[in-house]
């Protein structure tokens, strides 16, 4: 059989590169390691350039930038990073020569997929938020097919090349995990609420000034029990902030090693609202009360919130209402039982377990050697 050449593009943050990354394992588990050879593409000095290699792929940078929300001297350099991109891109072409080239989003992929598309080149692009970005609407007209996560994306693609594949995501979600073992990591008591306040690997100031604002009640009252992920950045001012009180029914920490026990074992899922933590939620089907940051491009975490608000399979609190009013809105809810059981039945049911193969396979499918029947 005739190695299938990919190019996957996408960087600057985590919910680009890594569905990126899962559809590259999908690609090697249905192909082998000798049916596929990957190339990734990103960008010059972000987060990819390190993440990528260290998972065992080759990565090429472009020196592609993206333009800064406000006026800066440094959005006069961005044409001319954008030529030299372009025209790096096509050198790469012409060297890897691709037979499909798969873009996820972020200025980063603007370049590779502009030129695969040009050369004549199939392409298809995933996106993973409910508002689409800027870059996948100006590659959309030509692209082959468009991979999406949500319904009504017709609003920024043509209809008849939308295939709905979820968000590929790394690693399994909503196994079989033993809820007693999944307490006890975390030093928990049985037959007591537990609320996960998850804020991503860096933290979220806003989530961390609401537990803030809650914790001495909660531990006074001993009505639920606290799962509390502060975030790399904000842990030292956290733990400095807890040292001298009682965390009876509370663990805290910078990082969760085991995702799939925090999730076993709450009640109650706090988290903002970006793509893949939508995903992930769903998959493990939690009752979960979204915050989403009000930092990032057309306000994309509120629309996936509300997505799925809109189908009665979550609940949402405004970024601006957190600290005040969040943990209301979770106590309310985790004294709820038939509102609990709704939302986890509503969530679960947006759950799409096997993204990353969808969106391989929509990419071979589509490929000029169309591996697949």
């Amino acid at each position: 059989m005739e190695k299938l050449k990919v190019i996957l593009s996408g960087g600057g943050t985590g919910g680009h590169i890594y569905p990126a990354v899962a559809t590259a394992e999908a690609l090697t588990r249905r192909l082998g390691a000798e049916g596929v050879e990957i190339l990734f593409v990103g960008a010059e000095g972000k987060m990819e350039m390190e993440k990528v290699p260290a998972l065992g792929y080759n990565i090429v940078g472009l020196p592609v930038v993206g333009l800064q929300r406000r006026l800066t001297l440094r959005n006069l350099a961005v044409p001319f990073k954008v030529v030299a991109s372009i025209l790096k891109a096509r050198r790469l072409l012409r060297s890897f020569r691709p037979d499909v080239a798969i873009g996820f989003g972020g200025y980063a992929s603007g370049p590779i997929l502009k030129a695969a598309q040009k050369a004549g080149i199939p392409t298809v692009i995933q996106e993973q938020n409910s508002f689409a970005g800027v870059t996948n609407k100006l590659l959309a007209k030509r692209a082959a097919k468009i991979c999406v996560a949500y319904d009504g994306m017709e609003r920024f693609f043509p209809a008849e090349k939308i295939i709905h594949t979820g968000n590929p995501l790394r690693g399994s979600f909503g196994g079989a995990v033993d809820h007693a073992a999944a307490l006890a990591h975390f030093g928990l008591e049985e037959g007591k609420p537990v609320v996960l306040v998850v804020g991503g690997s860096l933290g979220s100031r806003t989530l961390n000034e609401m537990v803030k604002a809650n914790l001495d009640r909660i531990v006074s009252e001993g009505k639920v029990q606290l799962i509390w992920q502060n975030g790399k950045y904000y842990d030292s001012e956290m733990a400095t902030f807890c040292a001298q009180r009682s965390l009876t029914g509370v663990w805290r920490g910078a990082f969760i090693d085991r995702m799939d026990y925090a999730y076993e074992a709450a009640t109650v899922v706090v988290s903002r609202s970006g793509a893949c933590s939508v995903s992930e939620l769903c998959l493990v089907g939690k009752p979960t009360v979204f915050v989403p940051s009000p930092n990032v491009a057309e306000d994309h975490q509120t629309h996936n919130a509300m997505a799925l608000v809109s189908k009665g399979a979550a609940e949402i609190v405004k970024d601006s209402e957190a600290v005040e009013r969040g943990f209301a809105v979770v106590e309310a809810l985790v004294g709820d039982s038939a509102r609990l059981a709704s939302l986890a039945t509503n969530i679960k049911a947006l759950a799409i377990a096997d993204s990353a193969d969808r969106v391989a396979e929509v990419g071979v499918q589509n490929s000029k050697l169309r591996i697949f029947p």
